[in-house]
């Protein structure tokens, strides 16, 4: 699939030169991870009639059950920016350490159909999915660890928060699938703070496209933005990049000075020398301290 990134000038920053002898390597930009030669999931799951309702499902070698993780991508919600293959390398490298993984897709907010709803009703079906599907795959759906990148951040902490959403919201769902921890990476966890922050790579007027007007509904932040379902009491890792000119990292520290305020257990990971793109590439120290994290989480 291919892979259109609206915020590329940003992510092609490098880092500040330094004397020869402390100069780091540059930081990754997107084409040093899309145009490496790209692994392939075990299956593809659809969940729905839309080409992007699909689930891919990597399975390690062996006869399960399978620890599994839960896994969303970012793309500012956006389908044209970027899709579940997006974290294929990933995927793959957790299905390596014998670590299963369910990618779910959905449709972005430039989708007939995404936005508000039909986003949010994409990624809590996909989830749902796993619980029908974790026989046939040999995944153990006992403890789920759900891990999102970026805007897919935002997706993962709704999924574990989605049980405290009112019935009379279109979102509700009377038995979600129970997450058992959350690993954030360079996620924006709270849509209020991101519609107030030009400064993000994804832009405000996105959020709008998500949430849906609010005249129209009311209070559109109620059961979308995380924040507002707090607590939900699961616990929740960020892991951030100290260099990362696509989210700001204010956004996690702010949003994990609320979520402890309303009692729920979160920790931010601030890796240095770290920007957007290595939270997604295995070989990087970030993907190493999110996959410490998932390890220790799967294994409570």
């Amino acid at each position: 699939m291919m892979l259109r990134f609206a915020f590329a000038a940003a992510a092609l920053l490098t880092a500040t030169a330094l004397p020869a002898q402390e100069a780091p390597k540059p930081l990754l930009t997107w084409p040093d991870l899309i145009k490496r030669p790209a692994p392939q999931p075990n299956a593809t799951v659809d969940y729905g009639s839309d080409p992007y309702q699909k689930v891919d499902v990597w399975v390690p070698a062996g006869k399960g059950p399978f620890p599994t993780v839960l896994m969303v991508h970012g793309g500012c919600w956006t389908t044209s920016i970027a899709d579940r293959s997006l974290m294929n390398w990933i995927a793959d490298d957790l299905r390596r350490d014998g670590i299963a993984v369910w990618n779910i897709d959905y449709r972005g907010v430039d989708r007939p159909g995404g936005g508000y709803p039909g986003t949010f009703i994409d990624a809590g079906t996909a989830a749902d999915a796993l619980r029908a599907n974790a026989r046939k795959f040999h995944l153990d759906a006992r403890r789920v660890v759900a891990v999102g990148h970026s805007a897919g951040g935002h997706l993962a902490l709704w999924l574990a928060a989605r049980g405290r959403i009112a019935k009379t919201s279109a979102l509700y769902q009377r038995h979600p699938l129970k997450i058992a921890q959350v690993v954030s990476l360079g996620g924006l966890p709270d849509l209020e703070a991101t519609a107030a922050s030009p400064d993000n790579g994804c832009g405000v007027d996105v959020v709008a496209k998500l949430v849906g007007a609010p005249g129209v509904r009311g209070d559109v932040y109620a059961d979308t933005s995380v924040p507002r379902l707090l607590p939900d009491g699961v616990p929740q890792d960020l892991v951030n990049g100290r260099d990362d000119k696509i989210i700001p990292l204010r956004m996690g520290t702010q949003y994990v000075a609320a979520a402890r305020a309303k009692g729920d257990r979160a920790e931010l990971h601030v890796v240095d020398h770290t920007g957007h793109v290595e939270l997604i590439a295995p070989e990087t120290a970030a993907w190493a301290e999110a996959k410490r994290l998932i390890r220790l989480a799967l294994e409570k």
